[in-house]
């Protein structure tokens, strides 16, 4: 062997160690590195503390799309994982970010921020908060929070109550939704605790009620962690063998003869529902209940997140909405056990197909509508009472005829 072949054979086997030993790394330190890097354009911290972080999000049907500069990290990350080699494999950009999409989605180690995210602008992003090893928000500080209320607090974003005369039964008081811890703030130090013990719940479950023309003709409750779909006909088909099977309940509408009707209005319903195939996905998360409209039909909303109470709110097709935060709602759950605030709302009402709410026709004659009621709210309501002997129902009243 020549002197040249052995130096350029010495040379290979180091990079090969090298790479295989990088390959050891797990998501969170790879992503990581390559943000703290600066060589990706649009891949940058969010906050100072950096606990979240900004990744690139272009589609690839853009007409400004650069495959060099916006699919650079979704490429590095498919040659990391050794799934694309220059000069051996085909190019392919949606492949790379789906694959780096899953693995963000699978990972106990992120969890994304639709709130924060931009995906509707020249450059859009999403935005990713880092998880500790517990699932909770990366403590960047490194400050010690011993009590299951300080916890709490900080998992729901809430202001810390630096309060050292707070009881035991007050640090003990709380619940878990997808298995994040959630408390429910006490109002001092003379104040009765909302739960006289640990309480230990992980709920994802949705009471969910169709009407049509105002009557009731479905009412159930989903308990799947992956939400449900409301829909007619097929849920979106994903790629299975990527992301896995998703697991979240079908909530069909039923025929329109179901139901007695006005004349025209059975007719219009079905027209209006083939518009409905895909319909909406509804889910609870940790920081509150999400949305998403697949279907071509319109759809409009109401609930403790909506713009505007007096004009249409509409869902945009393929973006997710948060209808309910969780911060907001624990902090008026605290303001009305203070009695500074009236009892939160959680309910959310959507209208298919007519634009909703709408001030000119009451909510029981449009055509197809939906309750979804997130149950998590009505426990937490209905412990938060309890202490005060306020009798609270499982869910709310049916909507009447005149509402």
């Amino acid at each position: 062997m020549t002197q040249i072949s052995f130096m350029y054979s010495c040379c290979f086997c180091r990079q090969r160690l090298m790479e295989d030993r990088s390959r050891h790394m797990r998501l969170r330190e790879w992503l990581i590195a390559q943000i703290d890097s600066g060589e990706y354009a649009g891949l940058s911290w969010e906050n100072e503390e950096k606990t979240m972080f900004r990744i690139p999000w272009k589609h690839a049907a853009k007409q400004d799309y650069r495959q060099n500069q916006d699919a650079a990290l979704f490429k590095a990350w498919a040659m990391y994982k050794g799934k694309f080699q220059e000069g051996r494999d085909k190019a392919d950009p949606s492949t790379w970010k789906t694959r780096l999409r899953c693995a963000l989605n699978k990972s106990t180690d992120f969890q994304e921020v639709p709130e924060r995210s931009q995906l509707d602008i020249s450059e859009p992003y999403k935005v990713y908060r880092i998880l500790d090893d517990t699932g909770r928000a990366a403590d960047p500080a490194g400050i010690s929070l011993d009590s299951d209320c300080s916890k709490a607090l900080r998992d729901t974003h809430l202001p810390m109550q630096q309060d050292s005369s707070l009881g035991d039964s007050n640090k003990a008081a709380g619940w878990s939704v997808n298995g994040r811890a959630y408390a429910c703030p006490s109002t001092g130090t003379n104040s009765i605790p909302l739960y006289s013990s640990q309480v230990s719940i992980t709920d994802y479950r949705l009471e969910v009620r169709l009407f049509y023309h105002g009557n009731l003709v479905q009412n159930l409750v989903t308990t799947s962690p992956d939400g449900c779909f409301i829909l007619q006909g097929c849920a979106p088909v994903g790629n299975e063998r990527i992301y896995g099977p998703c697991e979240a309940k079908k909530v069909f509408f039923p025929c329109p003869d179901i139901v007695h009707l006005p004349p025209g209005i059975s007719e219009a319903m079905t027209r209006l529902l083939p518009h409905l195939e895909k319909g909406v996905l509804v889910w609870v998360a940790p920081d509150g209940v999400f949305i998403k409209r697949f279907c071509q039909g319109r759809v409009y909303w109401d609930g403790p997140l909506a713009e505007h109470r007096q004009k249409p709110n509409k869902l945009e097709r393929e973006r997710t909405c948060k209808l309910l935060d969780m911060t907001i709602f624990m902090q008026e759950l605290q303001n009305h056990r203070q009695r500074t605030g009236p009892e939160p709302q959680y309910t959310v009402d959507l209208c298919f197909g007519e634009e909703f709410p709408d001030p000119s026709q009451p909510q029981t004659k449009k055509l197809i509508t939906a309750q979804v009621i997130p149950l998590f709210a009505v426990e937490c309501l209905r412990r938060h009472n309890a202490p005060n002997n306020v009798e609270m129902k499982q869910s709310p009243p049916h909507r009447k005829a005149n509402e």
